[in-house]
């Protein structure tokens, strides 16, 4: 008995790891276009629908697409409204992996191709080209996975051979709604401890298949598998923002309000998967599939019922949880990496760093901006601004670490060179936004000490000041859109004649305070407070083209 519980923990084991390196060269084969398709999302809850169901096709699993919504929504990537759309659409992609498991594991003698496919798989992986070596990578997991399935069918005994096991199970069958509610406890119960309801649905599929349990039976776990399944959402937000924690509830929501209803209605609801799939359900063989139209069918019927609600879906979780006392808005919070739980996808959590990137550039803006401020009001005391000023550089601080960190983490994990191309570049581009918001900071406290030490210049020169001001934050804004659209041949040259524009603007003044400066020796101290400023705005102006450069230059 130990031996056999043994030989069911190795199977399990190469299945998800199979699954985690099909779903690890998914990603890199068509990480850019998930990342475009995150970043695109709207309001619009059919398209999130359809966005959650690509997302979790690819990704093989609904627990890891749900926890990254979830982590989007805490970034200000998604509002809970689009989450719960992608949610719906994440339930109904991880029905595809009943079906691959159902059809090629059960009805296709796959296994035997198993080992030449790894093999054929393991010399593509030598071949210089990256898209076969990714190819080469999504078919080893490919085999691995059917393996694995092959290796638990045969460590799960035939029941045959175990009547006293089938009369234990048939103590809790024939009971009614009884029944139906033991076994979906047992499917959530099971969910949470493999924490993967992929994984979950193949224990299920092979106890049906070996004959330990009937297909009401496998209905009735599958529901409980789909809320088991919420809960590890719920375990990764534990820790976030009250946006997080909303979508992860409404997840578990929309996924019990589906199995109550299920429940109320199970015999018609199976009797429809024994109606759409041909086949007796009373023989063994012919379970798997029966199990694959009744976990599609669940949920589709779900998610056509509750579409329309999700409005009112998110109004119920915002009541429920209401904002943290001096919460962050969730447009300005990052999202830790090594949260609990939240897994490995770093092709498409790569979209979180970008967000805190563009997120940089705005601090730098507000900045400069709030210099400007400050600057024009020479005879008024503003230290309650000055120290606001001064938390948006340290918010820079904090996000340049962490984001750092992120990417780091990132670049750890099985990513396409062409993503690795973007961590660099983003790596690059977080160095030199942290610059700029060092540089907006000095420019905040020379106007601030400017004001404390009286130094006062013309009329003219204070004018000067704030024009010089305008061209750069009209330079930091087009950064920014460069940093969320791309660069084009035309931004460079923009880019460039801005920047030459500051050079030249800062020269011509120079030249103008040191000849003042000759003039006049009492206006001293004043000019060279004046020449910091120019310095320090002419070094935002040159860490701004360094980023379309560097953005430019990795396109």
């Amino acid at each position: 008995m130990i031996g056999t519980s043994f030989e069911i923990l190795g199977s399990l084991g190469m299945f998800l790891f199979g699954m985690k390196v099909m779903s690890e060269a998914l990603q890199k084969i068509s990480g850019d276009r998930l990342r475009a398709l995150m970043r695109t999302m709207t309001g619009n809850r059919f398209a999130g629908v359809g966005t959650g169901f690509l997302v979790t096709c690819l990704v093989q699993s609904s627990s890891a697409s749900t926890v990254m919504m979830v982590s989007f929504v805490n970034a200000g990537l998604l509002t809970v409204k689009e989450a719960i759309g992608m949610i719906m659409g994440a339930n109904l992609g991880t029905t595809s992996t009943f079906w691959i498991v159902s059809y090629l594991g059960f009805k296709v003698s796959l296994s035997s191709f198993a080992l030449p496919i790894i093999g054929v798989a393991m010399a593509m992986m030598f071949i210089p080209k990256k898209k076969i070596r990714d190819s080469g990578e999504f078919l080893i997991g490919f085999g691995l996975l059917f393996l694995g399935l092959a290796f638990l069918k045969e460590a799960v005994p035939d029941i045959q051979s175990n009547p006293d096991a089938l009369a234990f199970v048939q103590n809790f069958t024939d009971r009614g709604l009884l029944s139906v509610l033991i076994f979906f406890v047992f499917g959530t119960i099971l969910t949470i401890v493999v924490q993967s309801s992929s994984a979950a649905g193949a224990i299920t599929i092979t106890m049906a298949a070996q004959g330990w349990i009937d297909f009401p039976t496998a209905a009735a776990i599958i529901l409980g598998e789909n809320v088991g399944t919420t809960i590890t959402a719920n375990i990764a937000a534990l820790g976030a923002n009250a946006n997080a924690k909303r979508a992860a509830l409404a997840h578990f929501f929309f996924n019990i309000i589906g199995v109550t209803w299920a429940i109320a209605f199970f015999g018609p609801l199976t009797g429809m998967a024994d109606w759409i799939m041909p086949g007796d359900p009373l023989e063994p063989d012919n379970i798997p599939l029966h199990m694959a139209a009744f976990h599609t069918g669940f949920n589709l019927l779900n998610t056509s019922i509750l579409i329309g609600f999700v409005p009112l879906l998110a109004r119920i979780v915002v009541k429920i949880i209401p904002p943290r006392p001096g919460e962050l808005s969730a447009s300005s919070e990052h999202v830790d990496y090594d949260a609990a739980f939240i897994p490995q996808t770093g092709e498409i959590s790569l979209a979180e760093a970008e967000k805190d990137v563009m997120e940089m550039n705005r601090l730098t803006r507000d900045l400069v901006s709030g210099f400007a401020e400050i600057y024009a009001r020479p005879s008024e005391s503003l230290a309650e601004r000055v120290a606001e000023l001064k938390g948006l550089e340290k918010e820079s601080d904090r996000l340049t670490i962490a984001t750092n960190e992120y990417l780091l983490r990132c670049s750890a994990h099985q990513v396409s060179d062409a993503t690795m191309a973007k961590i660099s570049t983003l790596l690059r581009v977080v160095a030199e936004l942290e610059d700029m918001c060092d540089r907006g900071y000095r420019l905040v406290l020379l106007a601030e000490r400017r004001y404390r030490k009286k130094r006062q210049l013309s009329p003219e020169i204070d004018n000067t000041v704030q024009q010089f001001s305008q061209v750069v934050v009209r330079f930091v804004e087009f950064t920014a859109e460069c940093i969320r659209r791309g660069v084009k041949t035309s931004d460079m040259e923009t880019a460039i004649q801005l920047e030459n524009h500051i050079d030249e603007f800062r020269k011509s003044l120079r030249k103008e305070s040191i000849k003042r400066m000759r003039v006049n020796g009492d206006t001293v101290k004043s000019e060279i407070i004046y020449l910091d400023i120019l310095n320090n705005m002419e070094a935002i102006g040159n860490h701004s083209l360094n980023v379309i450069q560097v953005l430019r230059t990795h396109e």
